[in-house]
């Protein structure tokens, strides 16, 4: 494995002015991982973290059958990667083709093993090891007062925020396809009868209730193109606004139902979608050998003044591209719902660890898909329509004005191809990587006449792969906002008191579903002027996550490996306090968000009307969005600023002090759960299973 993964970066790192196979990447990302799981995450999980099996998980200690429930570590594992996995692997790194092949690569692929996977695995951990308290609560508890404060702030106000985007791409992914629609919408129903298959009418056997579940899913794929057909096709075709309640309604369910019933069969079952995609997807690419038409390292990346973004390569890329590397919504996932479930301390590295590997490689597929097109084609449809124009002529005259080419021929052929009216424009990344999903499928299966089924097919898969994570992150909303306002009035803290977890459950999903009708309604307002904090936002949490699990190793005498998140962190922190400085006083417009908002007052002064906008109207939106984007940018970056610096300052007395410091680490109870580490059992671990099974009259290790 590390002789492959060596020739692979070895070919990607020499190669110029030469066509480079989109295999070299695959090799060079599964080595890469192959070696990291075996060595880095092991050393991390033995002598950093120093699990211990026979202390009973919170799952076990606190089981209330609603929240806390131990959870079968295959059925965890797929409940948290589908939690992990929205927007951003899918969406980022088809944006940041602009910047060339290789720094997304390098980036996705060190970025996920040294920084974004043990983010994930130690805040895990952690948590775990408190109870499941959420980030925010732990950053409370372990860096004090002030810091802790602005970290609750922080982190709710940029989950909302992450959750109302995540919401608003499944939105527009859905809007009146029919097809994906009822696929995604009989994932519920299938779900439940899993929840309740294995809780109550076959109790542990998940073997068979993963055939079940599966096979129930392909059917429902299927059937999508039948109802797209048939005469069922309007029930299932719903305007965006129909959609935003309906995701409401659903993300409220989903966070007050108990989490063995719908969440965690739901997402288990979606991670089958998932995988299944991103695998075919990587043997297409194997069998396929597409070229990489875009370059190594792009103009653009020199230059700073892409189409589809501005800003140079440090920091943008590096904030495009972001849960496909390090992200901070994975550390509330990691300290909201998964630490409640997870059986065995051993446990986190295949759960934090390998999850987040899993969503680094949909990554790269999803940069391969989005460098095997013609770059013509990629600045046609990601360039803004402002610069495009709306016609095919237009688009094509404008992307020669780049440096590339493609015919307004090309372009209507392109499109006819997928069955869509144009492709001009068409932003967000999405439909690139649909594009691109369809280019690799249909090369492989069906030619260029199933091109359109494929195309379809991603669009829906995309839109399958970021719902998972809004009622994932709502359910971990209502966790946190619990938590903060248990430190004011006790009883609302406490998971299991009903009218406490419908409140809260209520104010969260209408906070983020405000600001996505919002959204949906005024194109040019509401969640689309937060768009561009998406980024920002989320590596900024993730530097909270970073120093809080930096100061507890610092406070429990773990000096040593301290290194372990604090290079993660300065790194973080340097990338992302640098960006949003630039997006706060930059004087270039494309950047800066004030610079924008007086390039368009000043032009609304003069009564002319700029691009995106259509009329004076519009106008005073983009100032209006222009700056809230500026005042939250920089919000967001004092919080943070705050909160690292008071980890800095716990971190010092910490070290500074004769007596380790007071902690909230749960006391050790000692666990009676046998459960293997792994995905596979070793075998001194079946033996004890075999020993325990004996001794109770349990199933084999598939009905643990």
């Amino acid at each position: 494995m590390a002789i492959a993964g060596a020739i692979a970066w070895g070919v990607l790192a020499l190669s110029r002015g030469e066509e480079i196979n989109a295999i070299w990447l695959v090799v060079a990302a599964i080595a890469s991982y192959a070696i990291a799981y075996r060595f880095y995450a092991r050393f991390i999980v033995r002598k950093v973290l120093k699990v211990d099996d026979s202390r009973a998980t919170p799952a076990e200690r606190l089981d209330n059958g609603i929240d806390y429930q131990p959870t079968d570590r295959r059925i965890l594992v797929g409940h948290h990667f589908a939690a992990i996995a929205g927007a951003g692997p899918l969406v980022g790194p088809v944006l940041a083709a602009q910047m060339g092949y290789l720094p997304g690569t390098m980036w996705i692929i060190f970025g996920v093993i040294f920084a974004g996977a043990v983010q994930d695995m130690v805040i895990l951990f952690f948590s775990m090891r408190r109870n499941g308290k959420s980030l925010g609560q732990m950053a409370r508890d372990e860096i004090g007062t002030v810091g802790g404060i602005a970290a609750l702030v922080a982190v709710f106000s940029i989950m909302i925020i992450l959750l109302a985007v995540l919401a608003l791409v499944v939105v527009n992914a859905l809007a009146k396809s029919p097809w994906g629609t009822f696929s995604i919408a009989m994932t519920i129903p299938i779900a439940l009868f899993m929840g309740f298959y294995l809780r109550v009418l076959r109790p542990g056997r998940v073997i068979e209730t993963t055939a079940l579940g599966v096979g129930l899913l392909l059917l429902a794929i299927i059937a999508g193109g039948w109802v797209q057909e048939s005469g069922l096709a309007d029930t299932f075709t719903l305007s965006p606004e129909a959609l935003t309640i309906c995701l409401i309604i659903y993300g409220f369910f989903a966070s007050v139902l108990p989490v063995w019933m719908l969440l965690a069969p739901r997402d288990y079952l979606s991670t089958f979608m998932k995988v299944g995609v991103i695998g075919l997807l990587a043997v297409g690419v194997l069998i396929a050998a597409p070229v990489l038409r875009t370059e190594a390292v792009t103009d653009f990346a020199r230059e700073g003044n892409g189409p589809v973004f501005s800003g140079a390569l440090f920091p943008f890329v590096f904030i495009t591209i972001a849960c496909g590397a390090l992200s901070g919504f994975h550390a509330l996932i990691s300290s909201g719902t998964t630490p409640k479930m997870i059986q065995k301390e051993s446990q986190v590295r295949l759960v934090g660890y390998g999850a987040m590997l899993m969503e680094s490689f949909v990554a790269v597929m999803a940069l391969i898909a989005a460098c095997i097109l013609e770059p013509g084609l990629y600045y046609a449809m990601n360039a803004p329509a402002g610069l495009l124009g709306s016609t095919a002529e237009s688009a094509s005259a404008a992307v020669a004005n780049l440096g590339f080419t493609i015919s307004p021929q090309d372009l209507t052929a392109a499109a006819a191809e997928v069955e869509e009216q144009t492709l001009v424009a068409r932003t967000g990344g999405a439909p690139t990587l649909a594009v691109g999903m369809s280019e690799i499928f249909s090369s492989v299966i069906g030619g260029s006449g199933l091109k359109a089924f494929w195309y379809h097919f991603a669009i829906m898969f995309e839109a399958l792969f970021i719902l998972t994570t809004v009622d994932a992150g709502t359910r971990v909303g209502r966790f946190m906002l619990q938590d903060t306002l248990g430190n004011i009035w006790k009883p609302i803290g406490r998971v299991s008191w009903k009218p406490g977890l419908w409140a809260t459950s209520a104010v969260v999903v209408g906070a983020w579903g405000y600001f996505l009708y919002t959204g949906v309604t005024n194109p040019l307002g509401g969640i689309n002027q937060l768009f561009p904090l998406f980024g920002i936002a989320n590596q900024l949490l993730a530097a909270v996550a970073l120093a809080v699990a930096t100061t507890i190793l610092v406070k429990s005498g773990r000096l040593k490996w301290a290194w372990v998140t604090g290079i993660p962190l300065v790194w973080d922190a340097t990338v992302t306090l640098t960006a949003s400085w630039q997006k706060v006083f930059s004087d270039n417009p494309a950047i800066g968000f004030f610079a924008q908002r007086d390039r368009f007052a000043d032009a609304l002064d003069r009564g002319e009307v700029l691009a995106p906008a259509k009329s004076l109207d519009d106008m005073r939106a983009v100032v209006t969005n222009s700056t809230v984007d500026g005042v939250l940018a920089a919000f967001f970056a004092i919080l943070v600023i705050i909160v690292i610096a008071n980890a800095a300052w716990v971190c010092y007395k910490a070290i500074r002090s004769r007596e380790p410091l007071p902690t909230t680490e749960a006391p050790y109870e000692k666990s009676k759960i046998v459960a293997p580490a792994g995905l596979f059992p070793t075998a001194a671990e079946k033996r004890e299973l075999a020993a325990v099974g004996a001794a109770s009259g349990s199933p084999p290790e598939d009905r643990p």
